[in-house]
């Protein structure tokens, strides 16, 4: 009742940006925020394939219709109907301030003439009523030039109205989803829907495909592997490691004897970390679940050294040092994560520091009553002296320093630890997911956002006029085959000023009469054909440039607001280009302008994990120093001291040497679980060294260890099987690490047979 009660009121969150680092400046910290939770984390790319195009075409406009019902996207476009009837009039009449077709040589004669004869030419054809609705109000084109920005596709075809992929084998689809992209509900409501929407839309069609790819899907994808990888080796691990307890003990109590710890110290840590950050993530809980698990031997060290029939206060008084020093350096060395400057390595410090606080308090004073109503006991086949062949290896125990030799050797060898800081290495996205978003994306024409330019001014005006100027540095790249274009907000909406200055390329009322009357003698065109169009422009010279608000197109604002954003009082504008083929030759470009950041993003995030790992060392190392000073304290013996510190170091050393063997990069992942298994390693170490004085409890103490040693293979060793690779890395290091802790334990603190009666010991 009383865990269920906390997780009633703790916020848990699941969004990834909650525990990466904020960056090291203000842009890097906004582009940041932009890539894991704004406007572009919202975009899916949609494909239907394995269809003729007819088919694919009508597929994609029903799906895209549906879409736009369902009220769970900003927008859907298909490339049919971009803007809406309304939305045309109101771009229709802005049309000269915004079009790019908008110059002063547009409005000459010669220029007029020549496009007063297209316009014949089309009347003629089948497209006549298109032509009257827009081309004789607009002869110069400045509204089919303004709609091709509001399409946002220069790459991809159109075929039956729709957009086609070049190669026509693919009809392509967008969709921006509405609310917090980051949202696991928001994400499967919207996929869920775009599922229904293709069953519904494809009537039946045989072999139709569909695909879907965008940051929303790498997402939800990414959570639900995870979730069923946790699902199911929970199950299994929980099912091995109960068998396994209930065989040693003999005694199906024994599994509420170790419940009862495990379930108050999650709840515990859950509530601390609630009260410390306001919310709970949901990685945190897992990793830090998975930090507990040093917490299951608390119950099974107690129950395997009771002698049956025995009271508590016998076993404690054989145990409780050990385990109480066990506990204290435990949480000690864990005290480095918890002050970290990495915000997940902070709250699973301190979700594991009250976890394992918690879990030693209910194994103390609670457990007892309920292992005595059960009389739980260990119940150990075999005669206890058997032992005595086991514990004659460490009269050879220098030879198990050779492998610690041969480990350090290696690293040197090997040029130490190899390091992995880009987070796309440890994403749980299929090769194959990422290389299908890699092309649609590109049949789309979508930029490129792992380089980007970022502008900042303290108005969106000062932006887009920054963003202006810098057009002809970007075409000049792009003819020299830099990048392939790039979409920035100045093309979406000119700044104020360029609007005026298009205001002002145009002719007054008297002078463009004078022209269109000279433009069109001789062609059949009767004296008020054209009325429409220099009231347009009359009332363009007269009308007050649009600003960001004045941009309501759901496709056209959407595109605006992923490059243009204000925040925190400055206005910041993104210039995405495509395909930067030099990035050498990008930033040299752009170099020694103050108010403009060329920003690698994966280059960026690589280096704030580098940065973040780099500072947290030192953390852990701290907490690392303060276990060992409590050590020092309470042994009081600097050689007795060193043989467990050394058997925790030789696993360590042994570990990380194999993992670099196996050419395993290590991440900080590696290092929160080598943080485990020196908590393990602590455990192992300190019981072995603590009085033992016959063989009985010798034999008790080692089984214990034993039991404590299958159950973290069982529980860990699952997670190499995992295709979630931060499940994958915990597995591997722990399942190699306890096995180390275990037998360096054994051989470096246990004492030789001959000296076993000594009473020295914790």
């Amino acid at each position: 009742m009383f865990a269920a009660a906390i997780f009633t009121h703790v916020r848990l969150r699941s969004d990834i940006s909650a525990l990466l680092p904020t960056g090291r400046t203000a842009t890097t910290r906004f582009m940041l925020q932009e890539v894991q939770s704004g406007v572009a984390a919202s975009l899916v790319l949609i494909g239907l394939e394995s269809a003729p195009p007819a088919a694919l075409a009508a597929t994609s406009d029903r799906m895209t219709e549906t879409l736009r019902r369902r009220g769970l996207f900003t927008f859907a476009d298909n490339g049919r109907d971009l803007v809406s009837e309304a939305d045309q009039q109101r771009l229709f009449r802005s049309r000269y301030l915004l079009s790019p077709a908008t110059t002063a040589a547009a409005f000459e004669v010669p220029a007029l003439r020549q496009d007063f004869q297209n316009l014949l030419d089309e009347l003629q054809s089948s497209a006549s009523p298109l032509v009257q609705q827009f081309g004789l109000p607009d002869p110069t084109g400045a509204f089919p030039a303004l709609l091709s920005l509001a399409g946002g596709s220069q790459h991809a075809a159109i075929r039956d109205g729709v957009w086609f992929a070049p190669d026509q084998n693919r009809a392509l689809l967008v969709a921006r989803l509405r609310g917090d992209s980051s949202s696991l509900a928001v994400q499967d409501a919207a996929l869920h829907a775009i599922d229904q929407a293709f069953d519904t839309a494809r009537q039946g069609t045989s072999g139709l495909r569909l695909l879907v790819s965008g940051p929303a899907v790498f997402a939800r994808d990414a959570a639900h592997a995870i979730r069923a990888d946790v699902i199911r080796l929970s199950v299994m691990s929980a099912l091995l490691v109960a068998g396994l307890l209930v065989w040693r003990f003999r005694n199906p109590l024994v599994i509420a004897a170790i419940a009862v710890p495990l379930v108050l110290s999650t709840a515990v840590a859950a509530l601390a970390v609630q009260l410390v950050f306001g919310f709970l993530h949901g990685i945190t809980l897992g990793f830090g679940m998975t930090m507990l698990g040093v917490t299951v031997d608390y119950p099974v060290l107690l129950i395997g050294h009771r002698k049956r029939g025995e009271a508590p206060a016998g076993t404690w008084a054989r145990i409780g040092r050990a385990f109480t020093l066990a506990v204290a350096t435990a949480a000690l060395g864990l005290s480095g994560m918890a002050f970290a400057r990495f915000p997940g390595l902070a709250q699973l410090g301190v979700f594991s520091i009250a976890g394992v606080l918690t879990a030693a308090a209910a194994t103390r004073f609670i457990l007892p009553r309920l292992i005595v109503a059960a009389d739980l006991a260990p119940v150990w086949a075999g005669d206890p002296r058997r032992l005595d062949g086991i514990e004659r290896l460490r009269h050879g125990r220098l030879w198990a320093l050779l492998p610690v030799a041969v480990a350090a050797l290696g690293l040197v060898l090997l040029g130490g630890p190899r390091w992995q800081h880009d987070l796309n290495a440890l994403s749980p996205v299929p090769a194959a997911s990422l290389a299908l978003d890699a092309k649609l994306r590109a049949e789309l024409g979508a930029p490129d956002v792992g380089e980007v330019l970022v502008v900042q001014g303290a108005t969106a005006e000062a932006v887009l006029q920054r963003e202006e100027a810098l057009r002809p540095a970007l075409d000049r790249l792009t003819r020299d085959g830099v990048i392939q274009g790039a979409q920035d907000a100045a093309s979406l909406l000119p700044s104020a000023a360029l609007q005026r200055a298009r205001q002002q390329a145009l002719p007054d009322a008297a002078t463009l009469s004078a022209r269109v009357a000279e433009a069109a003698q001789g062609l059949p065109f009767t004296p008020q054909a054209f009325d429409p169009f220099k009231a347009d422009v009359a009332a363009a010279r007269a009308a007050t440039p649009l600003g960001p608000a004045d941009i309501i197109n759901p496709a056209l604002a959407a595109q605006l607001g992923a490059l243009l954003v204000h925040r925190d009082g400055t206005w910041i504008g993104i210039i995405a280009p495509r395909t930067v083929t030099s990035s050498a030759r990008f930033v040299a470009a752009f170099a020694g302008h103050p108010d403009i950041t060329v920003l690698d993003v994966s280059a960026e995030m690589r280096g704030l994990v580098a940065g973040y790992t780099r500072q947290a060392l030192p953390w852990l190392g701290a907490g690392a120093a303060a276990a060992l000073i409590a050590l020092l304290v309470v042994l009081r013996d600097f050689w007795r001291v060193a043989r467990v510190i050394g058997a925790i170091g030789a696993s360590l050393l042994v570990t990380v040497a194999l993992l670099t063997a196996f050419g395993i990069r290590l991440s900080l992942i590696h290092v929160v679980a080598l943080q485990f298994v020196a908590g393990v390693g602590l455990d192992y170490a300190l019981f072995f060294a603590r009085t033992q004085l016959d063989a009985e409890e010798r034999s008790r103490t080692f089984r214990t260890l034993i039991t404590c040693n299958a159950m973290a293979l069982l529980t860990f060793g699952l997670l190499y099987t995992c295709q979630t690779p931060l499940l994958r890395m915990i597995g591997e290091t722990v399942a190699i690490g306890v096995v180390t802790s275990l037998v360096f334990a054994f051989f470096f603190v246990g004492p030789r047979p001959a000296r076993i009666t000594r009473t020295d010991a914790i």
